[in-house]
Formats: C-alpha cells, structure tokens, sequence
C-alpha cells in the first residue's frame, strides 16, 4: 500500500500523517486521540496540552494492553478446545 499522507486534527492541531493504513484508518486513530484528549481535558480543565497528551496516550496504552490480554485469553481458550 502506498505511504499516503493524510491531514489529521488533534485537539486543535493539524497533523501530517503519513502511513501505510488507509485513509480512513488514519482518520478514525486520529478522531480517537483526539476524543480522549478532549476527554481528559474536560475532567482536568487546568491540565497543560502536553500532560493531555500524556494521558490520552496513557489511556489507548492500556486499551491496547487489557485488549491483548484478552485476545491471549481467548487464544488459550481456542488452543484448549480444538486439542
């Protein structure tokens, strides 16, 4: 595929992103930063731009981590029934 540069916003910002994904893969990650940065803001009104960031960053990191822990899980558990 080829490495499309896509113009994102996050949290206020305009962003090259250049990737091999589609174009609207880009653009849904790009929507999700910029949701739970939006998120985090609102909760923590005073908090500076780069601590959102760092939040927001935080927060996709440990979807990503419960989400793999889970895809083990179930990984076992298919490996269990079909042995």
């Amino acid at each position: 595929m080829a490495h499309e540069t896509q113009k994102v916003e996050i949290f206020g910002e305009k962003y090259a992103v250049r990737g091999e994904a589609s174009p609207e893969h880009i653009q849904a990650v790009a929507r999700e930063v910029d949701k739970r940065m939006h998120l985090i803001a609102q909760r923590f009104p005073r908090l500076p731009y780069h601590q959102v960031a760092v939040l927001a960053a935080l927060n996709l990191a440990d979807d990503l981590a419960r989400l793999r822990e889970e895809q083990e899980t179930l990984m076992q558990l298919l490996g269990e029934k079909t042995e």
